[in-house]
C-alpha cells in the first residue's frame, strides 16, 4: 500500500514521550566504555615516570657519593713510597768536565785598506813572533805619504825663512834700526812656522805607520788556525773581516766550574790529573794557577784555571777534558733519579720521618748514570727517601708512607718481627 492511502499516519518518532518544558528533570549522560589499549598506554606512561624518578634519585646519590669520596681522598694525606737510600762507596775524588782553550788566542785584522798581494802561511802552520803573514797593496796611501812629505818640506822651508828674518830683526832691534812691533811680528811668525813643521812631521809619521801595516806580522809564537783571505781580495780596515786566526799552543788553559762544596780544598799550585777521551787510560798533569775568587750566584760554582804543558803538541784547544779533583773521603748514598726534586731553591730530595711529616732536604749530586744518582751531601743513614715525590709536595706536609708492596710502613713489623 502506498503512502498516499494513509495520509494521517505519523512516523514512529512522533509516539516518543517528550518531556515537558516546565519540569527540571535531568538524565545521566551516556558514557562509552574505555578502550583497553588506551588503559594499557596510560599505565605504561605512569610506570615510566616512576622509573625515571627512581633512576634520577639513584644517579644523584651515586654522584654525591663520588664527590664525597673524591673530597675525602683529596683531604687525606698523599700516599708515598719511602725507602732508605742505598749506601754507596766513599769517594775521595770527584770528576768535572773542563773546556780546553789556547793560552793566547787572537784574530788578526788589517789596519789599512787595499788589495791582498801575497800571503805566506796557511792553516796549521807554526810561525814565530814577527813572521810576515801577508802583504797588502795600498797605492792611495803611498800617494798620501808622498804628499805629506812634500808638505813637510814646504813647512820646513817656510820655517827656515821665518827663523832667519826673526833673527835678523832681533839683531837690529837694539840699535833701533827696526821697530819693536816688526821684530815681534817676525818672531811670532817663526814660532808659528816651527809649529807647522811639527804638524807636518806628525802627519808624515802617521802615514808611515799606516804604510807599515801593509805587511801583516805574527804577534806571537803560535799556530795559524784560520785563514779567511786570498790574493786579490779587497781588504778593509778594522774588524769587519778577519785575515788570520792564531793560537799559542805550547801551554793550554783548562777551565772548569767547581761546586761551592769543594772550593775549600782548592790550592793554587796543586797538581791536577786531567784525562782526554782520545787518550784512554792516560793522565796528563796540570797545575791549578788561578781562580775567579768569587762564587757564581747563578750556578754556585767557582771558575778555576788549570794550565797544561803542551809543547809536544798532543792536545788540541777546543776539546773537552775530564778534570780529577781530590777531596777528603766522603760518605755517599745512591737513590733513583726520580727521587730528585728540581726547584728554584736548588736540588732537593723528599724525606719522611716516623711522624709521617715530609721534609725537603738540599743535596749535592755526585755521579749520575741516568737511572741512579750519587748523593754526596744532605742525606744521612736512617733517612727514608720519597721515591717519586708529587709535584705539590711541600715542607712539613703530612704524608702516608708505604712500601712498594702497598703496605703502610708504620704498620710493618720491626726488626724483631713484632
Amino acid at each position: 500500500m502506498s503512502n498516499e492511502s494513509k495520509p494521517n499516519q505519523k512516523p514512529p518518532e512522533a509516539h516518543k514521550q517528550v518531556p515537558h518544558e516546565g519540569h527540571d528533570t535531568q538524565h545521566a549522560p551516556v558514557q562509552r566504555p574505555i578502550a583497553p589499549r588506551f588503559a594499557i598506554t596510560g599505565i605504561i606512561i605512569v610506570l615510566l615516570v616512576f622509573a625515571a624518578l627512581a633512576t634520577f634519585g639513584i644517579l644523584s646519590r651515586i654522584h654525591h657519593d663520588d664527590v664525597l669520596a673524591k673530597t675525602t681522598r683529596e683531604s687525606a694525606p698523599p700516599v708515598v713510597i719511602a725507602l732508605p737510600p742505598k749506601k754507596g762507596d766513599p769517594i775521595d775524588t770527584f770528576l768535572l768536565p773542563g773546556n780546553v782553550t789556547a793560552y793566547t788566542d787572537a784574530p788578526i785584522y788589517a789596519r789599512t785598506s787595499g788589495y791582498l798581494t801575497k800571503w805566506y802561511y796557511d792553516i796549521g802552520s807554526h810561525v814565530k813572533q814577527g813572521a810576515l803573514l801577508a802583504e797588502i797593496a795600498t797605492p792611495e796611501l803611498d800617494q798620501q805619504l808622498r804628499q805629506a812629505e812634500a808638505d813637510l818640506g814646504t813647512a820646513q822651508a817656510n820655517a827656515k825663512n821665518a827663523h832667519s828674518q826673526a833673527q835678523r830683526y832681533q839683531d837690529l832691534a837694539p840699535s833701533n834700526a827696526v821697530s819693536q812691533q816688526d821684530t815681534e811680528t817676525f818672531t811670532n811668525q817663526a814660532t808659528a812656522t816651527a809649529s807647522a813643521v811639527k804638524s807636518a812631521q806628525a802627519n808624515v809619521d802617521r802615514l808611515k805607520e799606516l804604510v807599515s801595516f801593509e805587511k801583516v806580522y805574527a804577534p806571537f809564537d803560535g799556530v795559524v788556525t784560520a785563514r779567511s783571505i786570498d790574493i786579490g781580495q779587497l781588504i778593509d780596515t778594522g774588524a769587519a773581516k778577519e785575515l788570520f786566526h792564531m793560537q799559542a799552543l805550547n801551554t793550554l788553559r783548562v777551565y772548569t766550574n767547581v761546586p761551592q762544596l769543594y772550593t775549600t780544598n782548592l790550592k793554587r799550585g796543586s797538581r791536577i790529573d786531567i784525562t782526554f777521551p782520545e787518550y784512554p787510560g792516560r793522565n796528563f798533569q796540570g797545575t791549578l794557577v788561578r781562580t775567579a775568587n768569587a762564587i757564581d750566584p747563578a750556578s754556585r760554582t767557582l771558575l778555576v784555571e788549570i794550565d797544561v804543558d803542551n809543547r809536544k803538541g798532543e792536545l788540541l784547544p777546543g776539546s773537552l777534558a775530564q778534570v780529577h779533583f781530590k777531596t777528603p773521603a766522603m760518605e755517599t748514598f745512591i737513590i733513583p733519579v726520580s727521587a730528585i726534586i728540581f726547584r728554584r731553591e736548588g736540588t732537593q730530595v723528599g724525606t719522611v720521618g716516623n711522624d709521617g711529616i715530609a721534609h725537603l732536604i738540599p743535596v749535592t749530586i755526585g755521579e749520575d748514570d741516568g737511572a741512579t744518582v750519587q748523593i754526596v751531601t744532605g742525606l744521612k743513614e736512617g733517612d727514608r727517601v720519597i721515591q717519586d715525590p708529587p709535584d705539590s709536595l711541600i715542607e712539613g706536609e703530612k704524608v702516608s708512607p708505604q712500601s712498594p708492596s702497598g703496605q703502610n710502613q708504620d704498620e710493618q713489623p720491626g726488626p724483631g718481627g713484632k
